[in-house]
């Protein structure tokens, strides 16, 4: 089939591009950031702003699928965030309707629960964004909604926080401080129930939503891992594999998210609110739904997970940029946490 992956450059692009290449489909690439990967070669890349509706006639030319991943993450300002995220997504569906697209793939996030008051979430829970990126998130749902009920085929994924090969973002924190010989704080003692995902696992997910039956794909779905366990079990699996001897360090959880909400207001905090306001709580969601409609079989755990992510972090150690950005490909602002370092 003929795909086109939005924001193909970015960290899920690039792992998605890379799954379809060797699946034997062809693929576009659709992102306002240069595609610097050896497989530039073998796809169309198009460099564009998903906003310019200019480009959209070029972008969408012979597509079966489309699978929207670009959007603009956290850290951006919010009315960055709300014109890529909800204007940009309502762009890309008008245009998937006027050129009689199959197949729309939109990628969602359980930011879309907000803070939850119980687990496992599925589906059918309501929607309460926190912050900027978690109400855009909501707001492109809503619009994928409109878009179905006019006929466009529009399964909406809902992954948990995925990590793989070229993911940094806020988890170069854990690799850095592994990397380095440090143990590492979490808010709490990290024994709530923690539910993450492999890239590779999401990718097949998507796949499922490209080839499966309209009937059984026309829906919204959780994604995440089958085997997971306490968020001190999972990041002490990163630490153990870089061999030092360092362990998982609980910081009270009050205090803790005082001091980030004070860091924030500022500008120094490592972390943003939806994250540091739920890394200390159970967090997972039931993927009953995909597996049984599906066949959604996830391969990885949360440790194997993020060991395969550390291992490319250690692999790529030298090549990481040390610029801090608002994309998964490149590391998160450090901020007030780089001093914990010295005691950890």
């Amino acid at each position: 089939m003929n795909f086109l992956v939005t924001g193909g450059a970015g960290f899920m692009g690039i792992n998605l591009v890379r799954h379809l290449l060797a699946g034997g489909h062809r693929v576009r690439s659709y992102d306002i950031a240069p595609f610097n990967y050896p497989e530039a070669d073998r796809i169309c890349v198009l460099q564009a702003d998903i906003r310019d509706q200019g480009r959209h006639d070029e972008a969408f030319e012979d597509v079966d699928v489309v699978v929207h991943c670009a959007a603009a993450l956290p850290l951006s300002i919010p009315s960055e965030i709300r014109s890529t995220n909800v204007d940009g997504t309502r762009m890309l569906l008008e245009t998937a309707i006027q050129k009689g697209i199959s197949r729309f793939i939109h990628i969602s996030s359980t930011a879309v629960y907000g803070v939850p008051d119980h687990h496992p979430l599925t589906e059918d829970d309501p929607m309460h964004g926190v912050g900027p990126y978690g109400e855009s998130k909501v707001l492109a749902e809503k619009a994928c909604s409109e878009f179905r009920k006019r006929g466009l085929c529009l399964p909406v994924l809902r992954p948990k926080s995925f990590v793989g090969p070229e993911r940094l973002g806020a988890f170069e924190l854990l690799y850095d401080f592994a990397y380095g010989g440090h143990g590492f704080p979490v808010l709490g003692s990290g024994n709530n129930l923690y539910q993450l995902l492999d890239v590779e696992d999401l990718n097949q997910a998507v796949l499922l939503c490209a080839t499966a039956d309209e009937d059984r794909v026309n829906d919204t779905f959780n994604v995440g891992a089958a085997r997971y366990g306490s968020l001190r079990e999972s990041f002490q699996a990163v630490l153990d594999r870089a061999g030092h001897g360092k362990r998982i360090v609980g910081l009270p959880s009050a205090p803790a998210i005082w001091t980030l909400r004070a860091l924030e207001a500022v500008g120094l905090s490592p972390l943003y609110k939806w994250i540091y306001e739920t890394a200390g709580k159970d967090s997972f969601v039931s993927i009953d739904k995909i597996t049984d409609r599906l066949g959604y079989a996830p391969r990885y755990s949360n440790e194997e997970a993020l060991i395969r992510n550390y291992d490319w972090y250690v692999e790529n150690h030298d090549r990481i940029s040390t610029t801090s950005g608002v994309t998964h490909r490149v590391p998160w602002k450090r901020g007030a946490l780089k001093l914990l370092r010295l005691v950890l």
